[in-house]
């Protein structure tokens, strides 16, 4: 995948990017996209009811305290429904614009972001990464026999991408052995520690899923000179008009946050900084919150191939690009099943009859620690989203039932 130059675009300035938010808010919060009848854009309504009844007996089960999940098909919404509580102390019921923390599904949002910076010409894909950090210049690998050595090749742009970078997760012993993250450091800090740890193993060898999307969003402060959330703000969650995503919830949106629950539905932290405060640490792999309205959004963009609502925030070339499967043969083997991996930070189905729940070939998304997932259609020209607030984040085969009736539903 070879650099090239961003086409040219009209820039979109405050009155715009105001226009964009004024007509969602004119709609209302909970209108993200147009709404359609279901049968209007080829699905059943009858089936996308049998959904709501599995959320439903989830809540009933005691299996979540509640969900919002939504179904766009044709650039309309036929399905937005919420479900069950958001606390189960408050009782404060589940709404469409319920607050939801997508740890892994802020990939996407980070991708994107580099990817506008791309087409800038700021850096291309096969530039290392030390290139601009520093840092990474003497990264070490671990050997099998204890010792460490200099990695074959340098880690690239593309691996941080593709997680084939041979970093490690942020979960893993390695790294909380090393105390290598905690949300009260900053993101340089944060980087710093991570390019301290041997990589598990050479750059291009394994997809290893991994921190590298949080070092890109280091990377576009650097290319763009700006903090990260200030350039995800102004370049993408603005100019969508995304209201409710950001790194923390404040004020009146913190009502609006829901609890995490383990099984038995014991409620949970996941971190040390809690989502109500902000954290110093702005992490592009796992920091956002979100709700499925903005999310809806977002994923509309990526359907349309960048563009929404006359706004473009990439080319269709560079969406096409990054949706596609990135991993070379002998890794994409190694990995197995039926799903390739994208430089959205996205799995990308390559092999229909291979997948369950079942999708089109193509089809892309991602999920998240806690409870989150999308699925974006482009055969069908459909969004799925579930979002719920759970640790282990999949309670008895949840997505798989939810998806498979959405497929279902699909009458032409």
């Amino acid at each position: 995948m070879s650099r090239h130059k961003r086409t040219v675009r009209p820039f979109v300035g405050a009155p715009a990017i105001a226009a964009v938010i004024a007509v969602w808010t004119i709609a209302g919060a909970s209108d993200p996209l147009p709404r359609s009848t279901p049968e209007a854009i080829g699905l059943s309504a009858t089936t996308l009811r049998e959904a709501t009844g599995l959320l439903n007996q989830f809540v009933a089960d005691r299996k979540i305290a509640g969900a919002v999940a939504a179904v766009a098909r044709h650039g309309k919404v036929a399905y937005l429904e919420a479900a069950g509580v958001q606390d189960l102390e408050s009782r404060a019921p589940m709404g469409e614009r319920s607050l939801f923390r997508i740890y892994s599904m802020t990939k996407t949002f980070t991708s994107v972001a580099a990817m506008i910076l791309y087409e800038e010409g700021r850096f291309g894909l096969k530039d290392p990464v030390s290139k601009y950090l520093p840092e990474f210049a003497h990264v070490s690998v671990q050997a099998t026999d204890g010792s460490t050595r200099a990695p074959v090749r340098a880690i690239t742009v593309e691996d941080l991408m593709l997680h084939t970078s041979g970093l490690n997760h942020r979960t893993s012993d390695v790294y909380r052995a090393a105390r290598v993250r905690s949300r009260t450091m900053t993101l340089p800090q944060y980087v710093g520690n991570l390019a301290r740890v041997p990589l598990m193993e050479d750059p291009g060898v394994r997809y290893r899923y991994s921190e590298g999307t949080t070092v890109l969003g280091r990377l576009v402060e650097i290319w763009s000179g700006k903090p990260f959330d200030v350039f995800l703000t102004e370049r993408v969650l603005r100019p969508l008009g995304l209201v409710d995503t950001g790194f923390w919830a404040a004020g009146d949106q913190r009502a609006r946050l829901t609890t995490v629950y383990a099984p038995g539905l014991t409620a949970v932290e996941l971190e040390d900084v809690p989502f109500t405060e902000r954290p110093a640490l702005l992490e592009g792999a796992v920091g956002l919150l979100s709700t499925v309205p903005d999310f809806l959004r977002f994923s509309q963009m990526l359907l349309n191939k960048g563009e929404l609502d006359g706004v473009r925030i990439l080319s269709a070339k560079t969406v096409e690009m990054i949706t596609a499967n990135g991993l070379p043969g002998a890794v994409l083997a190694s990995r197995g099943g039926p799903m390739g991996w994208g430089l959205a930070n996205v799995n990308v189905l390559l092999d229909p009859g291979r997948s369950n729940p079942p999708s089109s070939k193509g089809e892309y998304g991602w999920d998240g620690t806690a409870g989150t997932i999308f699925w974006i259609d482009p055969e069908k020209e459909m969004i799925t989203i579930l979002m719920t607030q759970n640790s282990p984040a999949n309670p008895d085969g949840l997505r798989q039932k939810f998806k498979t009736i959405v497929q279902r539903s699909i009458l032409n």
